[in-house]
């Protein structure tokens, strides 16, 4: 029962203060002319993922659960991809990803490539060289992080001519100066970690009395605990209007998981972090490769409206999730 109550009450910080932080992400945008696209891959993406860094570092240098921390992190992955589906259910008649601006293509593609070199990585073992403890995919996945955060900037920098002209027409929080919104961001953002930091470690005592293996668990339970804030903070995003900060901070989060696992490889000094998990954690590396390129594909298209609760690219991304769950299950 304290279990219980412990689990609702981070639960509850992280709405109340992941709400907030969206907001005030959303002012930052604003008053900095930085892009949401850009606020979101980074300030928002970063905040949102220091559970599974925390649960990563801690499984991997502490605990030495190597299937702990792949499975936060991929498992994490693949639920982020999910709350597109969730977007996409409560953004009215239009897909959701009409709504968002075709530039977010350009992170959804580098998770992909990050994805598929973690994929080749689990596939190939004990095969990949190592460099010193750690595999040599892991300065790698470092690079290809940083490229991305690079480019991402300079593709936001081309649309700010764009950007400047769409917040002349319709700024929204010209009564709130930059300072406070950094104030008040910093704050949200202080509470939303510290509930969330805690939060997966309730999670695994409850989900030890379930009795499921770690992959599953890390997978699914403990993914989902620490995926919350990116849930909390893209729903405060979309109802405020700022689908791009909500895209941007799920596709940013992913990438932002994928260099926490190089740091995991960093802190597990028993050799290549990869080398020695589970292979089954392939079914959520390919997994979310698949559910990132259908939202490549939905970007893309763009559809003009949906029949149904879920248009069809979030209704792909809800299948491929469920098989993968499941596929873990049977794992």
């Amino acid at each position: 029962m304290v279990l219980w109550l412990q689990f609702i009450l981070c639960t509850a910080i992280i709405l109340f203060s992941g709400t907030k932080l969206s907001k005030y992400g959303d002012i930052i945008a604003e008053k900095t002319g930085l892009g949401k696209t850009w606020i979101g891959v980074i300030l928002m993406a970063s905040v949102t993922s220091l559970p599974e860094l925390v649960t990563g570092v801690s499984s991997a240098a502490i605990f030495g659960l190597p299937d702990i921390a792949a499975g936060d992190v991929l498992g994490s992955c693949m639920f982020n991809l999910l709350i597109v589906a969730l977007l996409d259910a409560i953004s009215g008649p239009s897909p959701i990803s009409t709504k968002a601006h075709q530039g977010q293509v350009l992170t959804a593609g580098f998770g992909i490539l990050m994805l598929g070199m973690v994929s080749f990585s689990l596939f190939g073992g004990n095969r990949i060289p190592a460099l010193g403890w750690v595999g040599a995919y892991t300065p790698a996945i470092v690079l290809v992080y940083l490229m991305a955060m690079r480019t991402v900037f300079s593709y936001e920098k081309k649309r700010l001519a764009e950007f400047i002209r769409e917040m002349a027409e319709a700024a929204k929080y010209g009564h709130i100066t930059e300072a406070r919104a950094y104030t008040m961001y910093g704050l949200n953002a202080a509470l939303t970690i510290g509930a969330a930091i805690y939060l997966p470690h309730v999670g695994e005592k409850i989900a030890e009395i379930t009795g499921f293996g770690q992959t599953f668990v890390a997978s699914v339970f403990i993914a989902l605990s620490t995926s919350l804030p990116e849930v909390v903070v893209s729903v405060a995003a979309v109802k405020i209007g700022a689908v791009d900060l909500a895209f941007g901070n799920i596709l940013g989060s992913n990438l932002f998981n994928l260099a926490i696992l190089a740091l995991d490889d960093l802190f597990f000094t028993k050799g290549p972090i990869l080398s020695h998990v589970n292979g089954s954690h392939l079914v959520s590396a390919i997994a979310a490769i698949t559910m990132t390129a259908i939202i490549v594909i939905g970007l893309t298209y763009r559809i003009s409206k949906k029949r149904f609760l879920f248009a069809w690219d979030a209704l792909g991304i809800l299948v491929v999730y469920l098989l993968a769950t499941f596929a873990l299950y049977l794992a």
